[in-house]
């Protein structure tokens, strides 16, 4: 069985890839989304005057505004109708999950399999709707306290604007909602995750140059630059590496007879990840992260001198932003790993069907030696996490180097990459089992 399987492996190719049309129709599907959310980066909201805007957010792409402008793809430094992205999504996301832990209601929801679930996600859409509200009315305001030597950057300022300005981004968010629950179901991978990646992806040729232009003019080192792509290099292979290492706790079968025949007496494992949470810690504390940096940083503009003080210390590589950013990553670890890993249920999964850890009793007592193992699993990946996004920040932090090489933006584009190729995998691999499915019905058909 298992040399059938590595051969079934071995002969995923091109071919049977040409092959898989539903594969190909997916990845199509995935490809044309992607363009349709580029395309929006692009379409500016009405009412700035772009030359201004570009002179301004110049000023703030050294701090915490450039690392969202990187997660909503330049759209953000563009003022476009996808500047918010799809965070405040992720940030409602957020909120309600936190809220099924404390809400008895909520928590019952839950449970009720897909009404529940189709219930959850409608408040998710509403908790969207609200946030981008209040995020928008933030930038609308401090959209119009931004000014440069040749004029403001909003054309005419006033109640109109800051109407048409929240209603263009929250447009703009539930559409990108939308689009990546669509490439979620009709696509391949993540949609919420891919247009992040997408994002990150599409500015990486503009950061290179840029960066090769500060060699160039001087402002870094050559030496610097060759440190700066071998930290890139090996931070990827650091990532792939604990991204796939996993525990695996060895599972036996006892042997039961059916019949004539003798079933069971196997040994099998339970993988657990180091990282469980994936790229979703990150995300999350950036999400999080937005709101009040987006209100602090437009704020400042003009505004109270606490206001001031506030944006500068959410500046990047500054402690305050450091400590929120890997507080949230640590949280948000054990937070999402408890969500979509369950010690107990896999414990009574194993006990209904006969497995058993070796010197472990079934039930409770597996179920605790579980918890104990990806307890200190969890403890190893939210070190892993905070490590792969501070230290980067902390070197970058320190030279005119842009977000796009540091380890946040690394991380989601391998994370990403991974996923979404692991998926391809599978879809090939099912496509493989379905011609042998069919062919082996023919035959018996021809007997």
């Amino acid at each position: 069985m298992a040399s059938a399987a590595e051969q079934l492996a071995a002969n995923i190719n091109f071919g049977a890839f040409n092959k898989a049309t539903e594969l190909k129709k997916r990845i199509l599907f995935t490809l044309l989304a992607l363009v349709v959310y580029r395309l929006g980066t692009y379409i500016p909201i009405p009412g700035i005057d772009p030359v201004v805007l570009a002179e301004v957010f110049q000023q703030q792409q050294g701090g915490i505004l450039g690392m969202f402008n990187v997660f909503a793809g330049g759209a953000l430094g563009r003022m476009t109708i996808f500047a918010l992205n799809i965070m405040p999504y992720i940030s409602a996301s957020i909120i309600i999950q936190l809220m099924t832990t404390v809400s008895p209601k909520l928590e019952q929801l839950k449970k009720e399999g897909e009404a529940g679930r189709k219930k959850i996600n409608q408040y998710t859409r509403i908790g969207t709707v609200i946030l981008t509200a209040l995020q928008g009315y933030g930038i609308a305001v401090g959209l119009e306290g931004f000014a440069s030597s040749q004029g403001s950057a909003v054309i005419e300022p006033g109640l109109f604007f800051r109407f048409t300005c929240v209603i263009t981004l929250i447009g703009g968010t539930i559409f990108l909602m939308w689009l990546g629950e669509q490439i979620t179901a009709r696509g391949v991978g993540n949609g919420i995750s891919l247009i992040i990646f997408a994002g990150i992806v599409a500015e990486l040729p503009s950061a290179l140059v840029s960066t090769l232009e500060l060699g160039k003019t001087g402002a870094l080192s050559t030496l610097f630059i060759l440190f700066l792509i071998l930290m890139v290099i090996g931070t990827i292979i650091f990532i792939v590496f604990v991204e796939r290492a996993q525990r695996r706790l060895i599972v036996q079968y006892p042997k039961r007879q059916v019949g004539a025949r003798m079933f069971g007496g196997e040994n099998t494992h339970l993988p657990l990840k180091l990282n469980t949470a994936g790229v979703i810690p990150p995300i999350f504390a950036s999400s999080l992260l937005l709101l009040p940096v987006t209100v602090a940083s437009f704020s400042s503009q003009g505004g109270p001198e606490w206001i001031t003080t506030i944006a500068a210390l959410l500046g990047r590589g500054q402690p305050l932003y450091l400590f929120f950013y890997i507080g949230g990553v640590v949280f948000f670890c054990f937070f999402y790993t408890a969500i979509v890993f369950n010690p107990a249920d896999t414990a009574d999964n194993l006990k209904k069907y006969g497995g058993f850890i070796p010197g472990i009793r079934p039930g409770k007592r597996t179920a605790e030696y579980i918890d104990y193992v990806l307890t200190r699993l969890t403890v190893v990946g939210a070190l892993y996490l905070s490590l792969v996004c501070l230290l980067p920040e902390l070197l970058i932090s320190q030279y005119a180097v842009p977000f796009y090489f540091g380890g946040t933006s690394l991380l989601i584009v391998v994370s990403v990459t991974m996923d979404t190729v692991a998926q391809v995998q599978s879809h090939l691999l099912a496509h493989q089992y379905e011609g042998l499915i069919k062919k082996s019905k023919l035959k018996g058909r021809n007997r």
